[in-house]
């Protein structure tokens, strides 16, 4: 095997082999003006998926640090993910309601 040929198996390895191995989203609820759970530690490479189940109410799951825009809303019954591919601890919050009722949560993405 050549050495390109050993470094693309290693790249396959490592960044397709994890997508195929078909791991399930962590989900967050948004219901009741809260995150459930407001905190959650997961592995690099995890997707969350924060599913609204409010009966009316709009939210957001607004990574501010990491550049993402205000406002992009999902109503009941839609869902956001997001994929951690680098560990940290990633603080958001609901940009709507995170002053009025709290709203706010935490991400730990460890090795």
């Amino acid at each position: 095997m050549s050495r390109h040929s050993l470094i693309v198996a290693i790249l396959a390895y490592l960044f397709i082999a994890p997508a195929m191995a078909g791991e399930e989203p962590v989900t967050i609820i948004a219901k009741d003006y809260e995150f459930q759970p407001h905190e959650i530690t997961v592995k690099v490479g995890t997707t969350v998926r924060w599913e609204n189940r409010e009966k009316r109410q709009y939210h957001s799951a607004w990574f501010e640090i990491l550049g993402d825009e205000q406002g992009d809303y999902f109503f009941p019954g839609d869902i956001r993910e997001r994929t951690f591919t680098k560990p940290g601890t990633y603080h958001y919050i609901c940009e709507p309601h995170h002053q009025s009722h709290n709203m706010k949560g935490v991400i730990h993405v460890v090795e």
